[in-house]
């Protein structure tokens, strides 16, 4: 059996040899290693390299078209929603533009927007070196709850019985992605035939131009990009509605990264998550910067080792407790009726599961307590908690970064307070070192060492 204190230095060991591995990965993703022919000085012809398209300065074009279904062979059926001539892969851009709405989507179908980069002046399916991706314009969710004044009972719309009636049903309705974020990887890689990434693979188009091999234009759509809060629901009257096309160049590196993160989101939706949830962990990496980013993955995993810690000192004391010596009760049922509350209200309002998750575990062992302390006396002995007092400031960091509701943010900050009270007690009753114990001892005497008898 481990004891305590190596059962602790074991969780604390694989999370460090986590947090390791974690950079490593990291490290592996944001650096590919090129082509060695090519760093040698090989030139265009080096064995084995495969040389970037981009290189040779193309004079390409943007196409978007709009159609119903999820392939194409010719441009019947199809519209077209934008074209930008002379396209600069450098130059940065955003332009919003109106989509008419076939009476498909209309009643709960598809509309799949096909993103061409050509070159200029040639239709792409004409052209054998064109790129293309294919995103969905829509996507099925249960439609947010109309929201109300509980002072005034007025709606905030204008369309408060359509909403009712749809929210009554609980089922998910067509909604439109308002936004489509595009990237071109830009950098003049030559990357190594015989060892391609496989997460920018999948995405690399291959021609042979003489004797060396060239891949085309990377063109990537941004998914994390699109959020819940660009969503919009798509009624049986809508026959327009506006697209915001953006694009603006990326580097390899960050394409790496945010391939693996779009395909980390969408696990999660296979494991259960719903959009809500997966838009929430969208939004850490979408609205912050990829320092911000580092930083929020190091205290995200600080915060789930601290609860666990928390969590196993808080399950250990009461276990080993005999008598509520010193406690009360009523601080202990108060406290369990105060944590139901909290997660329930985080349940209501569909919080994180990232917040959600340790608040429903902090419920379940408050539960365990309560039923523990009432078979016990109505006396306890205090308990300060040092892992506790880490989590409190672990807490705010993690308070700004994952979206929760307002009132839970603030609630963060009253542990502090209470903490720094704490530590002012500290300060100003200090410990009587002079003061004589039940036994008569006090911490200024040197014990007296008894006589041996000779």
């Amino acid at each position: 059996m481990l004891s305590r204190s190596s059962f602790t230095s074991l969780v604390v060991g694989v999370f460090a040899v986590y947090v390791a591995h974690t950079c490593w990965v990291m490290y592996g993703i944001v650096y590919t290693r090129p082509c060695p022919a090519a760093a040698g000085g090989g030139g265009g012809g080096a064995a084995g390299c495969v040389w970037p398209y981009l290189a040779r300065r193309p004079k390409l074009q943007l196409s978007v078209y709009t159609t119903t279904r999820s392939n194409i062979g010719a441009e019947s059926n199809i519209d077209l929603v934008l074209n930008v001539e002379d396209f600069d892969i450098e130059s940065k851009f955003e332009r919003t533009v109106n989509v008419s709405v076939p009476k498909k989507t209309r009643n709960n179908g598809t509309l799949y927007a096909y993103i061409f980069l050509h070159h200029a002046g040639i239709l792409p399916w004409r052209d054998g070196k064109q790129v293309h991706i294919v995103s969905p314009l829509t996507t099925y969710m249960v439609p947010k709850p109309e929201e109300i004044n509980l002072l005034t009972g007025e709606s905030t719309t204008q369309q408060i019985e359509a909403e009712k009636q749809t929210s009554a049903l609980d089922e998910p309705v067509s909604h439109w992605r308002s936004r489509l974020t595009l990237n071109v990887m830009v950098e003049d890689f030559v990357f190594d035939g015989s060892s391609l990434p496989a997460d920018v693979h999948r995405y690399m188009k291959m021609v042979q131009l003489g004797k060396t091999v060239h891949y085309l234009p990377i063109l990537f759509i941004d998914q994390l990009s699109n959020r819940v809060k660009d969503l919009m629901v798509i009624n049986r009257s809508t026959t327009e509605l506006p697209l915001t096309v953006s694009y603006d160049k990326i580097s390899l590196g960050k394409l790496r990264f945010w391939i693996h993160m779009q395909d980390a989101v969408y696990s999660l939706q296979q494991f259960g998550f719903s959009e809500k949830d997966a838009d929430e962990v969208k939004g850490i990496f979408v609205d912050t910067n990829l320092y911000f980013l580092a930083l929020t993955f190091f205290v995200a995993a600080f915060h789930l080792l601290f609860d666990f810690l928390a969590f196993k000192n808080d399950i250990s004391f009461w276990k080993k407790k005999r008598s509520m010596i010193g406690m009360s009760t009523k601080a202990v049922l108060w406290r369990c009726f105060s944590t139901v509350v909290i997660f329930l209200f985080l349940l209501d309002e569909q919080t994180s599961l990232l917040v959600l998750i340790p608040a429903g575990i902090g419920a379940v062992i408050e539960l365990w307590k309560v039923k523990k302390a009432l078979k016990m006396t109505i006396k306890w002995q205090g308990l300060r908690p040092k892992i506790q007092a880490f989590n409190t400031f672990i807490d705010d960091i993690f308070a700004f970064i994952i979206t929760m509701p307002t009132s839970h943010r603030l609630a963060c900050f009253r542990d502090d307070v209470v903490f720094l009270v704490y530590l002012y007690q500290r300060w100003l009753y200090p410990v009587d070192k002079s003061r004589v114990n039940e036994y008569g001892e006090s911490y200024e005497e040197k014990p007296k060492k008894k006589a041996h008898r000779e």
